[in-house]
């Protein structure tokens, strides 16, 4: 008896705000495009003839007043040739990358105050498809064709960069308006559009997230039409969208539209697994872990821009499916969930073509350790238990803490309180113990006690005198804190201090 919960967490978004966009004139694009290199680019596409259009995420960026890096220019004609001509006015500052296969051209160059630009330059083309690739066919087309193709409206506008019309916006399917009301739509058909290339089945999730918009119902249905199209999209496309997804700040969003539609259950089965909930003989239920993880990985996104610990977040529980059983007494378990999980990783890793060094290591010892300070926390906190997560999770122990604090998502406030200032107490151990055992390793291994036997001294100033030299030594890393190069360093410094006895002789001679 089991079933899915469609909406069990409600992500921490707010409606998009209109304020963070702005309109402007074709007169005010024109001052704000009035730089060197837009001058100078639509300088030289003058000479040549050509009309040229600065395209794409910069042109959203301007509006959405925010930064961009990359300058797109489409040409109608040759933009390879613009680029080549562009680098010749720029001279040695210049460098000139020729794509030919691809009928492109990347122009890099660093400014007097030292800012570098890189801007691509492309033909203005028409593609067409072939179903069993996304690789399409090209010819060369008007700007028109050009803005067809574009995978979004809000990503269809273009701005002029000949004198004539230098500023001019434009904007064929309304990509202004859709900024204005926060809607990621396909410029044409959206069956055609995601049919003809999967991929941009990702990306409108992933800009829909990034960008805090909703998804246009008919786009959305789409979605959902040609989810199985996924199946030809590359491993590492797949991934290098959802770290996209995972860098915002409030990755839930991109995850559930994902589970909505359907592409979730294509890509990451693991995590849409998690979402039934089961009811046992008694009726009673466990909690949807699907949104439970959700929610762990949105606490954590607040505290932490680490993308492999948000990948920690992200797979914390995979091991729940495979570990669930039903005790009478306890109800539902999820024993060893924390293990199952740790080893299911390299699995995703290498579907989705993820690096499989030490960043797929770091995600599996955080999945494999995040049960182990809950553990801690509920029991008295001794120092052998902490001494031992420490040596287990290593340099990565404030990371793991801060994902397992994400992981109280109770809604019982005394409850989560209680565990947050448990928490609180094993990070006060960990500092503690971390302070003791570094200044214990830095303690000469020989003491004072040793000393005073060794040459048959009491308590005196030659004795404090000769643990200064030793401590000195280790702190300074004169010497190892090892009992054999200490012990020639004191019998020397005993010579100086004329205290040397027959016993310490004969235990150079040892």
């Amino acid at each position: 008896m089991f079933a899915r919960h469609v909406i069990c967490y409600k992500p921490r978004i707010m409606l998009h705000d209109t304020k963070k966009m702005k309109l402007y004139s074709d007169e005010e694009l024109s001052a704000i495009l009035d730089t060197p290199i837009f001058r100078l680019i639509g300088e030289t596409a003058d000479n040549l003839g050509l009309e040229c259009y600065v395209v794409g995420g910069y042109v959203r960026d301007i509006f959405l007043e925010r930064p961009s890096h990359d300058i797109d220019v489409v040409v109608v004609g040759s933009g390879i040739k613009v680029a080549k001509a562009l680098k010749e006015r720029l001279g040695k500052k210049a460098y000139l990358s020729v794509f030919k296969n691809f009928g492109t051209a990347q122009v890099k160059f660093r400014t007097k105050t030292g800012k570098e630009i890189e801007v691509e330059f492309v033909g203005a083309r028409k593609e067409s498809y072939q179903r069993g690739s996304r690789k399409p066919f090209v010819e060369d087309g008007t700007l028109e064709d050009d803005q067809n193709r574009r995978d979004f409206t809000i990503n269809a506008m273009a701005i002029c960069l000949n004198s004539e019309r230098f500023g001019e916006l434009v904007d064929p399917f309304d990509g202004l308006y859709d900024m204005q009301d926060g809607i990621i739509r396909t410029p044409l058909d959206p069956d055609i559009t995601f049919s003809d290339d999967p991929l941009r089945m990702l990306r409108c999730v992933r800009f829909a997230t990034q960008l805090n918009f909703f998804i246009d119902d008919e786009t959305f249905s789409a979605l959902e039409r040609n989810k199985e199209r996924i199946k030809i999209i590359s491993g590492e496309r797949i991934s290098e969208e959802l770290n996209k997804i995972l860098k915002t700040k409030t990755p839930s969003k991109g995850f559930i539209d994902l589970q909505r539609c359907g592409l979730l259950n294509l890509i990451l089965p693991e995590l849409t697994d998690l979402d039934i909930v089961e009811k046992g003989p008694d009726g009673r239920k466990h909690k949807n872990n699907f949104y439970h993880t959700l929610e762990v990985l949105d606490n954590l996104s607040q505290h932490s821009d680490n993308l492999w610990l948000r990948w920690a977040a992200l797979l914390h529980d995979i091991g729940k499916t495979k570990s669930k059983r039903w005790e009478p007494r306890a109800g539902w378990t999820f024993h060893n969930h924390n293990f199952i999980g740790s080893k299911m990783v390299a699995d995703i890793f290498r579907r989705l073509k993820m690096p499989l060094d030490m960043k797929m290591k770091y995600v599996q010892k955080m999945v494999d350790l995040h049960m182990r300070p809950i553990v801690i926390a509920d029991e008295i906190v001794t120092d052998s238990a902490v001494r031992r997560l420490i040596s287990d999770a290593g340099d990565d122990i404030d990371d793991l803490m801060t994902l397992c604090e994400a992981d109280i998502t109770s809604k019982n406030e005394t409850r989560k309180n209680q565990f947050l200032e448990n928490f609180h107490s094993v990070r006060m151990k960990l500092k503690d113990l971390k302070e003791r055992d570094y200044k214990r390793l830095l303690q000469p291994v020989i003491d004072g006690n040793e000393i005073m036997e060794l040459f048959h001294l009491t308590p005196s100033r030659e004795v404090g005198q000769l643990k200064m030299a030793l401590k000195n030594a280790v702190l300074d890393n004169l010497v190892p804190n090892e009992r054999e190069p200490l012990m020639t360093l004191l019998i020397s410094k005993a010579k100086e201090l004329g205290i040397c006895t027959d016993k310490t002789n004969r235990t150079e001679r040892r």
